[in-house]
């Protein structure tokens, strides 16, 4: 009996080893408020000056042209931010505005319009929707000096609240976008406005190595079980490769690869021209770009895309925490029990990728599938994005969950930030989700501590 209960420790002690390491061998066991900053654990030391460059491209402010600092200038003339990491705040995770805010800083609003024509039901196929006409795809809350901004969001909130079986309440909040003070004209009548806070940056370059055999396989999988689950992947526009893709990134895997999503976000978020975005975000309504300079064409250069791939690429994932606590335990026995994990997908294994080996066939813990799921009215934008519809969203990573507070010193998840606590989150799942929320409303106190305490572990 004693060699039983030692062999089943021993085994138990190799089963933590290897999910402790969520990102496989990138794992890093940083803690603290920089555990999201730090490079992939087996990049080795010739390869991290790459990281450090990339990393000096994405944290310092880029500014307007002309100036003396000609490889970071070009800002704007209309922007969200000077800076990647103000939004991704030390490589984490964005916020709704404080009281008192005059910007949103971390937090955007994406714009679109109904395709009606057929022209632009065409042009779905390229860009995923129909930017409002005025204001483009996003709006951006910043100009240059003496310029004026398209306009100031603004947030208020409808409350209501859940109530579990033993009679625990928890309020649930939902924002309310309105955007005042517009000022290039009124926005189309039928504007679809959704709002999104900057998601954490670790581990995307792992995400990015897993095959996509291994992504349909799971949403043939969820088929198979026949258990309410059905995610799909989104098949979006590679502006490179000029033709459709699976997604991976972006509240709707809207974006197939980082290349491209670095590059779309330097154009919508800080108003700079690349190789694959080569105009600037004024529409035919904003002269501002034609009237002000440009810091070259293309102002972000191939080469400073390039150092910011990699940088993407190789933020490691912190290592998990408190697995052997039978609390955590218990709390992952309850998330799979209520079906959270067929969605996200806790063990994945990325390819052979002989360009980046520090990524390359690892074992990671990703806790996601990286599909689209219907996730009811409640969460819907009604605002749809290549294949995903207005109530679809990709499944969103929960490693590195646990380490939010510490990192961004907030826990406000979901794409909009409304979400307050992991429960939070928890209760705003519906649709394909509902058995698994309806699950969790059955949860008494001691079971809802362990469900939180595995989260937290993550």
């Amino acid at each position: 009996m004693k060699y039983t209960v030692l062999l089943f420790s021993a085994f138990a002690s190799l089963s933590f080893a290897g999910e402790i390491k969520s990102g496989g061998d990138t794992t890093t066991s940083k803690q603290g408020a920089n555990a999201f900053s730090q490079p992939a654990t087996n990049l080795p030391l010739s390869e991290r000056i790459d990281f450090s460059v990339g990393n000096s491209f994405f944290r310092n402010p880029w500014v307007s042209a002309p100036a003396s600092t000609d490889a970071r200038d070009g800002l704007g003339p209309l922007f969200n931010t000077n800076g990647c990491q103000n939004c991704h705040i030390k490589d984490g995770r964005g916020h709704l505005p404080l009281a008192g805010d005059q910007n949103a800083v971390s937090l955007l609003i994406r714009l679109s319009i109904p395709a009606m024509t057929d022209a632009q039901k065409k042009q779905l196929i390229l860009s995923g929707n129909i930017p409002e006409p005025t204001y483009g795809g996003q709006l951006q809350d910043f100009a240059l000096p003496g310029e004026n901004p398209e306009g100031r969001i603004v947030v208020n909130f409808d409350y209501h609240t859940e109530t579990f079986s033993d009679g625990h309440t928890v309020e649930l909040r939902k924002p309310k976008i309105t955007i005042d003070d517009l000022n290039y004209g009124a926005m189309h009548s039928e504007t679809q406005m959704s709002a999104r806070i900057a998601p954490p940056m670790i581990g995307l370059g792992l995400l990015e190595s897993i095959p996509d055999a291994t992504l349909l396989a799971i949403a043939e999988q969820q088929r198979k079980e026949n258990k309410a689950i059905s995610g799909r992947p989104n098949y979006v526009w590679d502006v490179v490769q000029e033709k459709t893709v699976i997604g991976r990134f972006g509240w709707k895997a809207g974006q197939p690869n980082l290349m491209q999503q670095n590059a779309a976000a330097f154009n919508g978020d800080l108003g700079l021209t690349s190789t694959l975005f080569p105009d600037e975000n004024c529409s035919v309504a904003q002269d501002l770009c034609q009237r002000l300079p440009s810091g070259g064409q293309p102002e972000v250069t191939e080469k400073i895309l390039n150092f910011v791939e990699f940088y993407s690429q190789h933020l490691a994932v912190p290592m998990r925490r408190n697995l052997a606590e039978p609390l955590v335990q218990h709390g992952e026995v309850l998330f799979q029990e209520a079906g959270c994990a067929s969605c996200h997908q806790s063990t994945i294994q990325t390819a052979e990728r002989k360009d980046r080996p520090a990524l390359s066939q690892q074992t990671i813990h990703p806790y996601t599938d990286l599909l689209l799921h219907d996730m009811g009215q409640g969460l819907a934008d009604n605002r749809g994005e290549f294949l995903a519809t207005g109530q679809e969203w990709r499944t969103a990573p929960l490693w590195g969950i646990g380490y939010t507070q510490e990192v961004n010193g907030h826990t406000e998840f979901l794409h909009d930030g409304r979400a307050r606590t992991e429960m939070e989150a928890i209760l705003w799942h519906g649709g394909e989700a509902k058995n698994s929320k309806e699950a969790v409303l059955g949860f008494n106190a001691s079971q809802r501590a362990a469900l939180i305490a595995f989260l937290k572990s993550l």
